[in-house]
């Protein structure tokens, strides 16, 4: 009880945000890089741009942003300022291509969330939102240099994808978000929240030109990153909003609920006409018994009447011993017909019970155990930053997934949410035996909303399989609560479809099943 009265204080404590922003939890990956330039200790120099997380403690931004320290390795120091927090913490060159314009940076104290690359195609138009930290918002509000390396959110802007082009022989977008000084370095991105480009570089606006923005391709990037033998998340999904990947999983919802409608409409009539098929047949069997009971009463009557004519012929000749015998048999025969008469049966079609036709691959399969292979389905998917790899699962009685993992009831449903220490992002896996589809819905939250998620996580210590009915309510309670704190909205919500695997070796389970 007390566990419980703690979980409801913690939730009542954390009230959900409205949604969950694609480009905010990009945000949360994004670094302001600040270069310090010292002689002595004497600061002869002063500079700064952005920077975006590939790897929770490695950081991407452009060569000329920490160039001085590529030269000067002795004299310059590299600061990497978190966009949340309260510290930041010092860089280590990794790798500079000066002629791509990008730069590799290591640095240890925090672990960041990594942005992900999206490798699709920009089409001409499409919406993009530019991250960074301005130098001109920077002139207007810092008050002084510490303000510099004080953690604070990045400005985003909004325009869009103008084309491609070739800057000094590298390969980069031309789009209208507004940059400035300060935002070399900080990703382009699309309206998920995935990274387009690396912002570099600006066009004159001389006499009234329109300004236009310029970021190293993904492909330069990529290519950089291969170099660097530096790993990147990457999809290749195009972005839906949530608002259309809600609405469309309202038109699904709909086309099931009448799909449903119709099938219960088909079935109810298929049932009444077999009732009726049945009852017709019942009715010309009934028919026929009647029948024949009523042609066995006058066989019966006949037979009786000629017996005791034949009684009576007896009689007559003085063999009255014979004529008793022969007498009472056909009494006793036409008793008989009486009773064969009277008991002809009659009919009742509601006791009719008609017999299904229903097919075998109509009926309801049973919940299937043991090893499946789950396939994302792209239509029913919002894809962000997750690649969209196959599904491994090894589904086990009561809810042990994998054979280490206890998901909990949820309905008809198994469900496990996680919460992780190192990453942040909450998950909610939810395995549909009827339908056998396996979601993982994915939140990401700011470092607030995941100490919260953490707190609500302590409720109940379940970390393994167990067949206790009790530990896995308490389990289900927790999540609860846990799901009831989560935002309206999420990130990311990948649907598989899972089928009974192939005979063989057990493959190794994803990482998204846990």
């Amino acid at each position: 009880m007390r566990r419980l009265l703690i979980l409801l204080m913690l939730v009542l404590g954390w009230a959900a945000p409205a949604r969950a922003d694609d480009i905010s939890a990009s945000g949360r990956g994004v670094v302001r890089i600040v270069t310090i330039a010292v002689v002595g200790d004497e600061v002869v120099g002063f500079g700064h741009g952005s920077g975006f997380a590939v790897s929770p403690n490695r950081i991407v931004t452009n060569a000329h942003v920490v160039e001085l320290a590529s030269r000067y390795p002795d004299n310059v120091v590299i600061g990497v300022v978190p966009s949340e927090g309260d510290k930041s913490f010092q860089g280590k060159l990794i790798k500079i291509d000066t002629d791509r314009d990008l730069a590799l940076i290591e640095f240890t104290g925090v672990r960041l969330a990594p942005l992900t690359l999206f490798t699709g195609s920009a089409n001409d138009g499409d919406s993009v939102i530019a991250l960074g930290y301005p130098g001109n918002v920077d002139m207007a509000t810092v008050r002084s240099a510490g303000d510099f390396i004080k953690p604070q959110s990045p400005v985003r802007s909004q325009g869009g994808f103008a084309g491609m082009r070739m800057l000094q022989g590298t390969s980069v977008l031309l789009h209208t978000a507004s940059i400035a000084r300060g935002n070399s370095g900080g990703p382009l991105l699309d309206r998920c929240g995935r990274v387009l480009g690396v912002n570099s570089a600006i066009t004159r606006g001389d006499e009234g030109d329109s300004s236009f923005a310029f970021a190293i391709a993904g492909k330069e990037l990529l290519a950089f990153l291969a170099e660097a033998k530096q790993p990147i998340a990457q999809v290749s999904v195009p972005c839906t909003s949530v608002e259309e990947q809600m609405a469309l999983e309202r038109n699904a919802e709909e086309k099931a609920r009448a799909e449903a409608e119709a099938l219960a409409r088909s079935n109810a009539a298929r049932t009444e006409a077999e009732r009726q098929d049945a009852i017709a047949q019942a009715r010309a069997r009934s028919e026929s018994a009647r029948e024949n009971y009523m042609a066995g009463a006058a066989l019966l009557l006949v037979l009786g009447a000629l017996a005791l004519g034949g009684g009576g012929l007896l009689l007559s000749r003085g063999r009255q011993r014979e004529a008793i015998w022969v007498a009472a048999g056909g009494g006793l025969l036409m008793l008989g017909a009486i009773a064969l008469f009277f008991s002809r049966p009659g009919f009742d079609e509601s006791k009719v019970m008609p017999v299904p036709k229903t097919a075998s691959s109509d009926l309801p399969a049973e919940a299937p155990q043991g090893r499946m292979v789950c396939t994302l389905v792209p239509e029913r998917s919002r894809v962000t930053v997750t690649s969209t790899d196959k599904v491994d699962l090894d589904l086990g009685a009561d809810g042990c997934i994998n054979g280490r993992t206890q998901y909990a009831e949820a309905g008809s449903h198994w469900q496990r949410i996680l919460v992780p220490d190192q990453e942040q992002t909450v998950s909610v896996l939810d395995y549909d035996p009827a339908g056998r589809t396996y979601t993982h819905t994915r939140y990401l939250l700011s470092s607030e909303q995941m100490s919260k998620a953490r707190s609500l996580r302590k409720g109940v210590p379940l970390k393994t399989c167990s067949p206790d009915q009790a530990r896995r309510a308490e389990l289900a309670t927790q999540q609860q609560a846990l799901r009831a704190a989560l935002p309206a909205v999420y990130n990311e919500k990948l649907v598989y479809r899972c089928a009974a695997a192939q005979e063989g070796p057990p493959a190794a389970a994803a990482a998204a099943a846990k």
